[in-house]
């Protein structure tokens, strides 16, 4: 039985305690950990993943289930949890064949009838990397040097995709 009262705390203190019990062995306070960062993980997945945002949330769960007892800082979990999502988002939505972008030229007119799902159809057309760095930035409002720690790339090459990314959304946005 678990000792992680979940009535106790804020989110981010019930899923920090969450952690610590599951780390230790409790089997109830790793599904609650698990049921408690779904919609979270969900969050960063869907923009990324789009069409396949449920397997890589999915693939996410999976993979914080396995990695946890590696995780050393249980205070750092939302952050470790954002990596892991993300990575998988990329991954999933790179082997579902999206990691070549839509020509923008593609994109319909305002006011066309196709048009009901604007922002979505404006990010399926951007490379899954891009689709991460806007959703770390301008999603999470993590600054570039913590978004480009996620992405595991460097500063420089964050601030460029952010910069592309941003760009192909306005150019796609106003066609």
């Amino acid at each position: 039985m678990t000792l992680v009262d979940p009535a106790d705390g804020t989110p981010a203190e019930r899923g920090i305690a969450l952690a610590r019990a599951a780390r230790r062995g409790d089997t109830l306070a790793l599904h609650g950990l698990l049921d408690h960062l779904t919609p979270y993980i969900s969050r960063v997945c869907g923009p990324i993943a789009l069409d396949d945002g449920p397997d890589a949330t999915q693939e996410a769960l999976v993979a914080v289930f396995r990695s946890l007892r590696s995780l050393r800082e249980p205070e750092a979990l939302y952050g470790w949890v954002r990596t892991i999502a993300v990575r998988e988002a990329v991954r999933v939505a790179e082997r579902a064949g999206r990691a070549r972008p839509a020509e923008l030229a593609e994109v319909p007119a305002p006011g066309d009838p196709q048009l009901a799902a604007d922002v979505r159809d404006v990010l399926s057309r951007l490379s899954p990397g891009h689709r991460a760095v806007l959703v770390l930035r301008d999603v999470e409002g993590l600054d570039e040097e913590a978004a480009a720690a996620v992405l595991g790339v460097p500063t420089g090459t964050a601030k460029s995709r952010l910069h592309r990314a941003r760009r192909s959304f306005r150019k796609a946005w106003s066609a």
